[in-house]
């Protein structure tokens, strides 16, 4: 098969990574609307997040087993399509058991997407142009972020956190079409040894790593969960202010991402590494400090942005150069030590915004990263 055969089949990918990063992310854009509309408090709307976080973590190294002798067509159009489902169906809900029902099992299967449409690319993608096409899937995520989520906070406060669902799925609608008529059939993955796990987990720097993931996604998490109503409630921030902040993070992120991929071949991934955490810290830094001066978050929000993208890259780069052979692995597990911080931290964060300790939230998520930057100067010889 040729790539020359389906030139939008990277599209058509890159697209699907935009659907799966909009949906995961969603509910920090609308807490507020699902709270007031739901009856629930903005804490209780916030497991959401805690409770899909801990399904994709247990989902990812699970599933990317048990999927990968599946034609990746099939599975990926599956994914896309359940999206759809889960999308459409939250739109309608009018109990908060049913949302979040619908939104675990709607994560139980997205969680299929990134890594096995990454693995996808890599398959039909002449080796010239891997690389590339590779960083071109996942700039959906960095769209998800820079764009999808603005956009959602923006329509939850304008016109319902409904029509935002039902948004989500008419663009899942549209990347399922894409997938079925651009994709190849009969594309399969090789199948994961699981002797790999054992490997992996007997590796200390590889551990290390995964501690420098958890740690420093858990301290965003803890504030990003509850980005919107902190604005609110600690700088009397608009809606159009609440989603300009989301939308200057995720493109400071996308910025961030881009610098990265140019300069690590340079600087090396730990240098790399170092200098984006250390803007992770900075941008958290100058939030804490400055809560309740919209200006200063905004600062806060752009700087921390600015890392975001870029730390997770560096880690999956120094994943990758550890150990080579591991990396399907370790990767997948560097994933599921994602979840883990998101859910870990918005739990946190959630303890904290219940009992209005507002303030505090900014210096615990500078906490947590100081706290992986302190494990990461640990594998500096590794």
């Amino acid at each position: 098969m040729s790539l020359s055969e389906y030139r939008l089949a990277p599209t058509a990918l890159m697209l699907g990574n935009f659907i799966t990063g909009t949906t995961i992310l969603a509910p920090a854009g609308m807490l507020v609307e699902l709270s007031r509309d739901l009856g629930v408090t903005i804490r209780e709307a916030s497991l959401l997040i805690t409770f899909g976080a801990a399904v994709l973590c247990i989902g990812s190294p699970l599933t990317a087993w048990l999927t990968s002798r599946i034609d990746r067509r099939v599975l990926l159009a599956s994914t896309v399509a359940v999206m759809v489902v889960g999308n459409l169906a939250s739109a309608f809900t009018t109990s908060f058991a049913v949302l979040m029902i619908l939104r675990l099992l709607t994560l139980a299967v997205a969680v299929l997407y990134t890594p096995q449409a990454a693995g996808t690319i890599g398959l039909i993608a002449p080796p010239e142009k891997r690389g590339g096409l590779i960083s071109y899937v996942f700039l959906g995520w960095s769209l998800a972020a820079a764009v999808g989520l603005p956009l959602v906070a923006y329509v939850s406060s304008h016109f319902g956190w409904r029509l935002a669902f039902g948004g989500i799925s008419t663009l899942a609608l549209i990347g399922l079409v894409l997938l079925l008529t651009q994709l190849p059939r009969g594309v399969a993955g090789v199948p994961i040894d699981l002797k790999a796990w054992g490997d992996v987990l007997r590796n200390p720097l590889i551990l290390l790593l995964l501690v420098i993931t958890c740690a420093q996604m858990a301290g965003q998490f803890v504030v990003f969960t509850f980005m919107g109503p902190l604005l609110t409630r600690l700088a009397g921030a608009s809606p159009e202010a609440v989603a300009s902040v989301f939308a200057i993070y995720g493109a400071m992120g996308f910025v961030g991402n881009v610098i990265a991929s140019r300069v690590v071949d340079n600087w090396g991934a730990y240098r790399s590494s170092v200098t984006w955490m250390c803007a992770l810290l900075a941008g958290a830094t100058i939030w804490a400090l400055g809560a309740g001066i919209l200006p200063a978050m905004f600062v806060g929000a752009a700087i921390w942005g600015l890392g975001f993208a870029s730390t997770n890259s560096m880690q999956q780069v120094r994943l990758v150069g550890a150990a080579p052979a591991l990396a399907g692995a370790s990767v997948s597990l560097n994933t599921s030590s994602l979840y883990i911080g998101q859910g870990l931290g918005s739990a946190i964060g959630g303890a904290l915004f219940a009992r209005e300790m507002y303030f505090a939230l900014g210096y615990t998520s500078v906490a947590l990263i100081a706290f992986s930057i302190g494990i990461l100067f640990l594998t500096r010889r590794g």
